[in-house]
C-alpha cells in the first residue's frame, strides 16, 4: 500500500515588521562567493525595507513614496543603485553604497494604473527603462540615466488592448535590438520591436487582465496569470510569433505574480487564495502548494541561490528553500517529477528533511 504524501514543509523562516501589506519583493547580491543576498520589500505604507537573511532583521528602511504603496523594486547593474516605483506616481533612484539610503533622482509617472516598470541593462552605467505612458494604453521607453526619450509604444487603432498591466524588456542573444513583452487589460500578451515601434505579434492568453507574467528568454517561453483559474504558457518562434502552448487549470482563481527561478527549473505563483504554488517549468507538473499565509500573496521572488520569498497582505514575508539549485543549470532535477509518480512526494520529503535540520 503506497504511503500518503508528506505535507509541504514550513517556511525556512519568516520576516516580520513591515507593519503593512507586502506588495513588492526583490533579491540583490548574493552571487557566488558573496554570501547571502539581501532582500528588498515594498509595502502598502510606502516603505522599502532592506532585510539581512543572516540576522533576519531589517538593516535599513527607505521612505520615499509619501505613504503610498510601493509596487516595484529593481537593482541596477552597478549593484548599489535601486529603483522603486510607488502609487504616488514616482519612480525613485536610490544610492545604497556604503550604507547610504538617499534618493538621488526621481521621475514622475503619467499613468494611474498598476503596471510595473522594467529595465534592460545597456552596460554598467546605462540602462533602458520601459514604464506606463501618458495615454492609458501607452508604454514610454527611455534611455537612462539621461532620461532621453526613445519612443512611445501605442497599439494600433483597431487593437484596443486596454491598459498595459505588466512589462518585460529583453534582448535576444542573436540580436542587438531590444524587445518588449507587454501584458494587457484585455488578457493579451504582445511582443514589441522597440526600434521599429511596432507589434511583432499578439496572442490572447486570458479573458481577464494579465496580472503577472515571466519570460524565459533562453527557451523563448513565458507564463502568465490573471483573475482566472488558469495559468497560460506561451512561446515565441523564430519568426517572432507568439502562440499559447497550454493552459494549466488552478483550484482557485486569481494570480497576482509569477516568477521563474533563475535556473529555469521551477516557477512559483502568488495567489489571491493566500497560497504559493510551485510548478516544474518544463512540464508544468504541480510540485507544491504552500499555504502558510493568511491573506492574499501579492508577490514572489527567487534569489540566485534558489531561495524563494513570498510577500502577503498579512504583513509577513515567508522564505522557502524547497529544492537545491544546481550549479550546472543543464543538470536535471534529481527525482525528476515527470519521470516518476512519486516525484512530488520525493520533493516534499527532501524539503521537509532540510527544514527539520535547520530547526
Amino acid at each position: 500500500m503506497a504511503a500518503s504524501p508528506l505535507p509541504p514543509p514550513d517556511p525556512r523562516f519568516v520576516l516580520r515588521g513591515t507593519q503593512s501589506a507586502v506588495h513588492a519583493l526583490h533579491f540583490f547580491g548574493g552571487a557566488k562567493g558573496q554570501g547571502q543576498p539581501l532582500l528588498l520589500s515594498g509595502s502598502l505604507s510606502g516603505l522599502v525595507h532592506i532585510w539581512s537573511l543572516q540576522t533576519r532583521r531589517a538593516v535599513a528602511t527607505l521612505d520615499g513614496h509619501r505613504g503610498q504603496c510601493v509596487t516595484w523594486l529593481h537593482s541596477l547593474p552597478q549593484g548599489h543603485q535601486l529603483l522603486s516605483q510607488g502609487r504616488d506616481l514616482k519612480l525613485c533612484l536610490w544610492d545604497l553604497a556604503e550604507g547610504r539610503n538617499a534618493v538621488v533622482d526621481s521621475m514622475r509617472l503619467e499613468s494611474m494604473g498598476f503596471c510595473r516598470s522594467t529595465v534592460l541593462a545597456r552596460g554598467q552605467r546605462h540602462w533602458m527603462l520601459a514604464m506606463p505612458g501618458r495615454g492609458s494604453d501607452e508604454v514610454q521607453i527611455l534611455e537612462m540615466p539621461s532620461k532621453t526619450s526613445v519612443c512611445t509604444l501605442k497599439p494600433e487603432a483597431d487593437a484596443k488592448p486596454g491598459m498595459p498591466m505588466c512589462l518585460e524588456l529583453w534582448q535576444a542573444e542573436s540580436s542587438p535590438r531590444p524587445l518588449l513583452l507587454a501584458g494587457y487589460e484585455d488578457g493579451s500578451v504582445a511582443l514589441w520591436d522597440v526600434s521599429e515601434r511596432k507589434v511583432c505579434s499578439r496572442v490572447a492568453c486570458h479573458t481577464e487582465p494579465v496580472m503577472g507574467f515571466d519570460f524565459d528568454s533562453q527557451k523563448a517561453r513565458g507564463v502568465s496569470g490573471s483573475a482566472e483559474k488558469a495559468l497560460a504558457v506561451w512561446s515565441l518562434d523564430e519568426q517572432q510569433a507568439l502562440q499559447v502552448c497550454k493552459t494549466h487549470e488552478l483550484t482557485n482563481p486569481g494570480i497576482a505574480d509569477v516568477k521563474i527561478r533563475p535556473d529555469r527549473k521551477i516557477l512559483a505563483t502568488a495567489g489571491w487564495d493566500h497560497r504559493v504554488r510551485v510548478f516544474h517549468w518544463r512540464t508544468m507538473k504541480p510540485l507544491a502548494v504552500l499555504s502558510f499565509h493568511s491573506a492574499t500573496v501579492h508577490c514572489v521572488a527567487f534569489a540566485a541561490n534558489g531561495l524563494l520569498a513570498a510577500g502577503s497582505g498579512d504583513q509577513r514575508i515567508s522564505i522557502w528553500s524547497l529544492y537545491p539549485i544546481s550549479s550546472d543549470s543543464s543538470t536535471p532535477l534529481s527525482g525528476h517529477v515527470e519521470d516518476t509518480e512519486d516525484g512530488q512526494e520525493l520533493l516534499m520529503h527532501r524539503a521537509e528533511a532540510r527544514t527539520s535540520r535547520k530547526k
